[in-house]
């Protein structure tokens, strides 16, 4: 009987087995109760190991708060099948930053020792890629104080979900050292005179979202077979997205300048083939921040990017290369944004092409872009508005 139920449970579709869950959780998980006045620094509290990028953020935010002198420390904080369950007290006083998008936070407090979060603010820091939000976040918003948004995208639609209790805090990444890229073009086995454009994305995070085919597509149109430009692809995931990494061998076909790496890398060996490359491409249907376009970008690299969503709070005309796109419906096969009414961005190809094609052409240009949309990203990805949301929530040292 159970092994029934279970399969007519996953017959139901994505968004319907989310709710389901997150429904059922609410029931049993313990609320917060009233928020304290003030706080002693904060733990945050995520998938502190992740390779993805709500866990890297947790990351970035910890170090922020470090430099800051209020890192109380980490705890695991999500699905049993992602993080080990918490069995350690939290330091007196402290607030909590759960690193976890709404619809989990139930979940995740369910498996909780009861009364570990009781008294404590609860703040949770959130990133979601559509104007709109799915019905099973306003549930997960019973269970934090305030909500913190990476982006002034994010922040419109948490806004219905949180009324007047949603904080914009860019990941402070420009506030804390990038780790030192390691590796040169000889270390990737990169040609030395060729124009690298790197397109990197986690097919964990939405094939259809990141959208690579796109930039594949632009690439093509740009150069053909020309082996003075070179497009490399850093996938991450591929072993377990197979019908996805089919798609993207199919798209590349016979194409001698496109090359592969499927590996996961460090920190470190990531920034070091951002830096090695000359642009970096993200062609995405939308985007709740963007951490690779604005790695490159503080990088010094030029960024090739759609001119839609979050990436717009560290992106600007003037210093990058803002896409052209039209806005449609959102067609998702997996279900994850299928939201009644919502709607992506549709980035334009031959306008991807161009630009890469000015980029190819002026160097002067390249590292201009470069230079400005380093500095744009450094005045928008500092400690200020983290520091001014911590005020706010009364979290101090």
């Amino acid at each position: 009987m159970r092994a029934l139920a279970h399969k007519a449970w996953r017959l139901l579709p994505e968004d319907m087995r989310r709710a389901g869950m997150t429904t059922a959780a609410a029931i049993i998980a313990p609320r917060p109760g009233p928020a304290p006045a003030h706080s002693r620094g904060a733990v945050v509290a995520g998938d502190n190991d992740g390779h993805y990028g709500i866990a890297e953020s947790g990351r970035v935010i910890r170090r922020a708060l470090a430099t800051l002198g209020l890192d109380r420390g980490a705890i695991p904080f999500g699905l049993p099948s992602v993080v080990p369950t918490q069995r350690e007290n939290l330091p007196e006083g402290a607030a909590v930053i759960a690193v976890l998008n709404a619809p989990l936070l139930p979940v995740a407090g369910a498996r909780l020792p009861r009364g570990l979060l009781q008294g404590r603010r609860m703040i949770g820091m959130w990133v979601w890629e559509l104007p709109v939000i799915p019905q099973d976040w306003r549930i997960g918003a019973k269970f934090v104080h305030d909500v913190w948004a990476p982006s002034r995208f994010c922040a419109d639609a948490f806004e219905a979900a949180a009324p007047g209790r949603v904080h914009v805090v860019p990941y402070p990444i420009a506030a804390v050292p990038l780790a030192a890229p390691l590796g040169d073009r000889a270390h990737f086995g990169l040609e030395q005179n060729c124009f690298v454009v790197l397109c990197a994305f986690n097919l964990a995070s939405s094939f259809t979202r990141k959208n690579p085919l796109a930039s594949i597509a632009a690439f093509r149109a740009a150069f053909g077979n020309n082996r003075d430009a070179l497009l490399v692809l850093k996938v991450t995931g591929a072993g377990t997205h197979a019908a996805e990494l089919a798609l993207i061998h199919a798209a590349i076909g016979d194409a001698g300048n496109i090359r592969l790496f499927t590996g996961d890398l460090p920190e470190a060996e990531l920034n070091g083939l951002l830096a090695a490359s000359d642009a970096i491409i993200s062609l995405h249907r939308a985007e709740g921040f963007g951490l690779i376009p604005a790695t490159g970008a503080l990088l010094g690299k030029p960024v090739i990017a759609t001119g839609w969503s979050g990436n717009l709070d560290f992106m600007a005309p003037e210093s990058s290369a803002l896409i052209s796109y039209k806005l449609v419906p959102v067609v998702d096969e997996y279900g994850v944004y299928n939201v009644r009414g919502a709607h992506w961005a549709e980035p334009d190809v031959e306008d991807a092409a161009a630009w890469l094609r000015r980029l190819f052409d002026d160097s002067t240009l390249r590292q201009q872009m470069g230079a400005a949309g380093k500095a744009h990203a450094e005045r928008a990805l500092g400690s200020g508005p983290l520091q001014a949301a911590l005020a706010a929530a009364g979290v101090t040292g």
